[in-house]
């Protein structure tokens, strides 16, 4: 995982500890990204409810016996799951393991479109498909929305944490970023967003047609780009986690220097080693803005995007980053 730091802020100030869960004194909710990118993607949403720690998975794209070792390391263990969210379920978001493996009394969050594909994943009788907004625990509201990807879609998630007052936007494999999405996410504290690929090295890439085609098209990822817009539109208060950066067509300092000098802190997730605990938090003062639910269009394929890197500082090994002012699948993506 990579992290910058920009404008004298230091990210880990404003994180608990690599291996610590959030506790009620620290923080009412974190987020640890286990893994993301074009193999597989996972992370942890852990939160304190109604008196002890909950935890549930995004996604669940690595194995179980992968995410018990990474678990171990943060002091928590499968049994404290208490289900999984599924944005879709591509292979490298949905590792099959998990229907035998997830403790008994946890479900499995899937929206009603995708409720067909998950029982011939062999989701069976764990499913809990939803086509609206929910309560995944006590004060922890889910308002679920549809995106374009591929042909089912995927599902972009807004945490709103009552306790606390903060909102967590989590949102990949995206095709685009209408207006609908944008208000959904409107001035979350924390936003972790897909920033797929450089469109310089997609064309440059050696990939066959159809699949540039796929990836660029309207209904398949976003480039670093259309991610940068995206978050200069939503303006986070505190926080930016960069999701599914493409192993062959994107590179971390790519994504940096896009996004060097802004005022949130900036963490780059990856494949190989999970980020920090990112904590979920409204800035001192802040106004909690009530975003009505509204229903994304699935299909309809906007102009593509220019490349437009920036220069800004390198990138440095640790946890989070502070801010900029501008502020699949089944096959490779």
């Amino acid at each position: 995982m990579h992290s910058r730091h920009a404008n004298g802020h230091n990210g880990q100030a404003h994180s608990p500890p690599a291996g610590a869960p959030p506790s009620p004194a620290a923080s009412a909710a974190a987020l640890c990204i286990l893994a993301s990118g074009s193999s597989a993607n996972c992370s942890i949403l852990a939160v304190w409810s109604a008196g002890r720690r909950r935890a549930c998975l995004i996604d669940a794209g690595i194995s179980p016996r992968r995410a018990e070792r990474r678990f171990a390391e943060r002091s928590l263990s499968l049994a404290d799951l208490d289900g999984i969210l599924l944005t879709h379920l591509d292979s490298d978001h949905w590792h099959p393991a998990w229907a035998r493996k997830l403790p008994r009394a946890a479900r499995i969050h899937i929206h009603e479109r995708h409720a067909g594909r998950a029982r011939r994943c062999g989701l069976g009788g764990r499913a809990s498909p939803f086509s609206g907004a929910f309560e995944l625990w006590p004060g922890v509201r889910v308002e679920p929305l549809l995106a374009s990807h591929d042909h089912l879609g995927s599902v972009a998630y807004r945490f709103d944490f009552a306790p606390c007052g903060s909102r967590l936007g989590f949102a990949t494999d995206l095709g685009r970023v209408p207006e609908a999405l944008v208000e959904h996410f409107r001035s979350v504290d924390v936003l972790a967003l897909e920033s797929n690929y450089c469109p310089r090295l997609q064309h440059a890439s050696g990939r066959p047609w159809f699949l540039k085609r796929r990836i660029m098209g309207g209904d398949g990822h976003l480039s670093n780009d259309q991610c940068l817009r995206a978050v200069e539109a939503i303006a986070p208060t505190t926080h930016v986690v960069l999701l599914h950066l493409s192993q062959e067509c994107n590179r971390p300092e790519i994504c940096a220097d896009l996004h060097a000098g802004a005022d949130y802190a900036l963490t780059i997730s990856s494949q190989e080693a999970p980020t920090r605990w990112v904590t979920i938090a409204r800035p001192p003062g802040a106004q909690v803005r009530i975003t009505p639910h509204a229903q994304l269009p699935l299909f309809g394929v906007p102009p593509p995007a220019a490349s437009s890197p920036r220069g800004g500082a390198g990138l440095t090994h640790g946890t989070a980053a502070p801010r900029t002012a501008s502020g699949g699948a089944l096959v490779p993506s």
